[in-house]
């Protein structure tokens, strides 16, 4: 759809960064973005030390609870936005609908790109992060339960997929909502443009 066509080569890097240890939680998903881009592009350059990868972009895309448009509900309540993984069951994954059902979640895409550089540690790093809010509708709850027992959720961060299904949930989205989808093209393809302005080394090593 972007116009390019990558090799796909999952990372190995196990995700299990603790979110308390940001003190932003949108930290979160671009350091595991950043984690998995690093982990691939060093095998890479170990397995063929002559000819490293010119550019590897690592991706993670998580749904944070309760967004607000101008503010979070921790700011209102004091409640914390939770992080919701790949559900673990049908039964988790229908009480995340039922959390987000009938609010607002904020879907947040970290994109990290590495690529090699003459100076140590050998690769530069550039990460960004992208926003979009996803408003539930007020689904019945045998509509949810419905969508549950589909299975379409199941293996989707927050239980949900935008782009099947799942978009019979949703009212709006305010964003990218290729970002909701899982990638962020149009924030990468503006990064790609400043890289290529902005810095010397990028692509030509």
């Amino acid at each position: 759809m972007l116009g390019v066509d990558p090799e796909v080569i999952p990372s190995t890097f196990p995700e299990n960064l603790p979110l308390s240890s940001f003190e932003q939680i949108h930290e979160y998903p671009v350091a595991t973005a950043t984690q998995k881009a690093v982990e691939v592009y060093k095998r890479l350059v170990e397995a063929d030390p002559d000819d490293p990868p010119d550019l590897v972009i690592g991706a993670d895309t998580v749904v944070f609870t309760h967004a607000l448009p101008a503010t979070t509900l921790e700011m209102e309540t004091g409640t914390r936005q939770e992080l919701l993984e790949k559900p673990t069951s049908k039964a988790d994954n229908l009480r995340m609908l039922l959390d987000l059902n009938g609010g607002v979640c904020e879907v947040v895409s970290g994109v990290s790109l590495v690529y090699p550089i003459l100076t140590a540690p050998g690769y530069a790093i550039r990460e960004f992060d992208e926003r979009s809010l996803v408003y539930f509708a007020e689904n019945p709850r045998h509509v949810l339960e419905a969508y549950v027992e589909n299975g379409e959720g199941i293996d989707r961060a927050g239980g949900f997929a935008v782009q099947g299904l799942g978009a019979l949930l949703i009212r709006k989205i305010d964003g990218d909502y290729n970002n909701v989808v899982g990638f962020p093209g149009t924030a990468l393809f503006k990064m790609l443009d400043m890289l290529v302005e902005d810095d010397d080394d990028f692509l030509t090593i």
